[in-house]
């Protein structure tokens, strides 16, 4: 497990990976995303929702749950698409609004903003400097060797914005991901980022790392002298450059206990949870980490692989995407919060209380050694009956067709 550093700027990088995402999970991807982007905004506001995005862990968890490979540069692009997609077709009703996006389309970021501002009120050319300085800053102000491809900005009805933008590394084959937050800048050049999410590689020149001022201060008087300060990077989170999930990648007591919950227990042990009567154990599965998204706080995503058992991966790691049970999801969450909208909170309320019925058994939850493994070999066994699928294809039935127990 890697250790974090919450008061620090922290980042991984991520492996580089080609291809694109099949309609079959792109539009389920938008359908879910939208869901559970509500269901943020409705319990606890826009601003929240910003600042979720602004985490690099949240981040990486939130496309996991949506079927994303773990670890893959893939889920920056994939997810901000897919909430693209969702939610600026009902920016009138959830007040979000999403600019900008890969390659070509990231250049259309300002025309965006200043159509959205013309609309709302806001200050578009305001707007539009603080799209450009962001990209400016994590390309010129800061030579890492990334190369800024993705530029998205997200922008509330308020004016509060969020910016998530990707770097490739073309030596190797790369990628790092920058996050923003309105709400935590004092100075675009003074320690500006909520994070950046990227590999340590030694020295680099970071002009808007706060030590940087006197540096700053130097090129504005042209004094002379080098105006670059070469400071070492802060201790960062890293993802591994293998592709499959392992152990090792996350929080077992975590996983063990939820896995318990959904499969081991019956539902009626928890009388809250009788809302959710009809619901499979597999599907309790998914909704249960669906639910730690939503309400889970910054410390319950130091290991975002482990929100992959939700929906599995687009190239099967750690195992397909079990597309029955991604569309129970969809139905489940969107009824909780169609039914919220109203004033019906019940359901809602039943799916948080999958995360605090979890968390409850934790404590005294101790996993074996062998239950990662197991887990996933139980999720490959049974994912013909999930309707499983990757981009290479459906899942066959397997010849020994046993069922696997977790414990």
């Amino acid at each position: 497990m890697p250790e974090l550093y919450f008061n620090n700027p922290r980042h991984a990088d991520l492996p580089l990976h080609h291809g694109h995402v099949p309609p079959w999970l792109a539009d389920r991807m938008a359908k879910l995303g939208g869901a559970i982007t509500e269901a943020i905004v409705l319990e606890y506001g826009k601003s929240e929702f910003l600042r979720k995005l602004s985490d690099p862990c949240w981040f990486q968890a939130f496309g996991c749950v949506l079927g994303m490979d773990w670890h893959s540069s893939g889920i920056t692009t994939s997810v901000m698409g897919a909430l693209k997609k969702a939610l600026n077709p009902r920016v009138s009703e959830l007040g979000i609004y999403i600019c900008g996006g890969k390659g070509r389309y990231s250049k259309n970021t300002p025309a965006e903003l200043l159509h959205y501002a013309q609309k709302t009120g806001l200050n578009g050319p305001e707007l539009v400097r603080y799209s450009r300085l962001t990209a400016k800053v994590d390309n010129t102000a800061i030579q890492d060797g990334f190369q800024i491809y993705l530029h998205t900005f997200v922008i509330t009805k308020e004016g509060e914005w969020a910016v998530v933008q990707q770097g490739l590394n073309d030596q190797s084959g790369m990628a790092r991901r920058y996050h923003w937050h309105s709400e935590q800048i004092s100075s675009f050049v003074t320690d500006p980022h909520t994070f950046i999410y990227g590999r340590n590689q030694g020295m680099i020149l970071n002009l808007a790392d706060a030590g940087a001022v006197p540096a700053q201060g130097a090129m504005l008087s042209l004094v002379g002298e080098d105006p670059g300060k070469m400071i070492p990077e802060i201790q960062r989170i890293v993802l591994p450059s293998e592709h499959a999930l392992t152990a090792a990648d996350v929080n077992v007591k975590r996983l063990g206990a939820m896995l318990t919950m959904a499969h081991e227990r019956e539902i009626t042990d928890f009388e809250d949870l009788l809302l959710l009567e009809g619901v499979g154990p597999r599907t309790i599965q998914s909704l249960a980490l669906v639910s730690e998204v939503i309400h889970g706080t910054p410390a319950r995503f130091t290991d975002p692989g482990r929100f992959s058992f939700a929906h599995g991966g687009k190239d099967g790691h750690p195992f397909p995407v079990p597309l029955t049970i991604y569309d129970e999801t969809i139905q489940h969450l969107q009824n909780a919060v169609d039914k919220a909208r109203i004033g019906d909170r019940d359901k809602i309320q039943a799916m948080h209380n999958l995360t605090l019925a979890v968390q409850g058994m934790e404590n005294q939850f101790e996993p074996g050694p062998d239950l990662f493994d197991k887990a996933i070999q139980r999720e490959r066994a049974n994912s013909y009956r999930y309707g499983g699928r990757t981009v290479f294809g459906e899942v066959e039935k397997p010849k020994d067709d046993g069922q696997l127990s977790l414990f």
